[in-house]
């Protein structure tokens, strides 16, 4: 299946050089290019691209208010940010506007086509370096426990073993991590997954993370509380 890409830069130069990297793969097809991020909604409404790839700093819409109407406008289109600016203000501005990924612009060729089939294919691509910075921002920026806080009751429809895999989740692991430490098949951590999405109704893995922190699944770096750690044993899970 071919991926139908949309180029969003406010630099031609960059435009032409993620064209040529694009053009060279046979399954990723560039049909358009906006020089500004209103130009990215607009043709993102007329093309209906699988991706789009998306700058931050642009004229006339930066790239986060593009995405968060590319997002609230109910497409199926993906948003991979792709900056130069490596601030904790744009990776979270990003995700919280519903981009599936955030990739900085002195990632590697092999990582940037990587990223986009990633997105296209539903998952989350955030540079390893970033997931980092989240998980500690996240955990950092919890208030202060003042007793047994309230917790989203999406959560009581998770069981045991995908409330362990939603742990793993936010804390970045990747699912042959999240596999090898609970002792299943990669497969099977997948299904999970897909599992966990459709019960919290959440997009993707970075999203996960974000609903993890901010529901106090996961504690604070230094807080003093340990997580439950996955065990051994003949018990079945689903």
């Amino acid at each position: 299946m071919t991926i139908r890409v949309l180029l969003s830069d406010d630099q031609a130069l960059l435009r032409l050089g993620f064209r040529a990297l694009l053009e060279q793969q046979p399954d990723l097809d560039v049909v358009g290019e906006a020089g500004t991020g209103a130009e990215a909604v607009a043709m993102t409404r007329a093309l209906r691209p699988d991706v789009v790839l998306m700058d931050v700093r642009m004229p006339t819409m930066d790239g986060i208010e593009a995405t968060r109407q590319i997002v609230a406008a109910g497409l199926a289109t993906r948003v991979l940010v792709l900056t130069t600016f490596d601030l904790d203000e744009y990776v979270f501005a990003a995700l919280r506007a519903g981009a599936s990924g955030f990739l900085l612009k002195d990632a590697t060729p092999a990582d940037l086509l990587a990223g986009i089939r990633v997105v296209a294919s539903g998952d989350a691509a955030v540079a390893p370096a970033i997931t980092r910075r989240l998980i500690e921002a996240f955990a950092h920026h919890l208030p202060t426990p003042t007793g047994r806080s309230p917790i989203d009751e999406r959560l009581d429809q998770l069981t045991e073993r995908e409330r362990e895999v939603l742990d793993e989740l936010a804390r970045g692991r990747a699912n042959a991590e999240i596999a090898a430490r609970l002792f299943v098949s990669e497969a099977t951590v997948k299904v999970h997954v897909g599992r966990i999405l459709a019960k919290l109704g959440l997009r993707d893995r970075v999203q996960v993370v974000v609903f993890a922190y901010e529901n106090g699944i996961v504690p604070p770096a230094g807080d003093g509380r340990a997580a439950a750690r996955p065990r051994r044993g003949n018990r079945s899970y689903s």
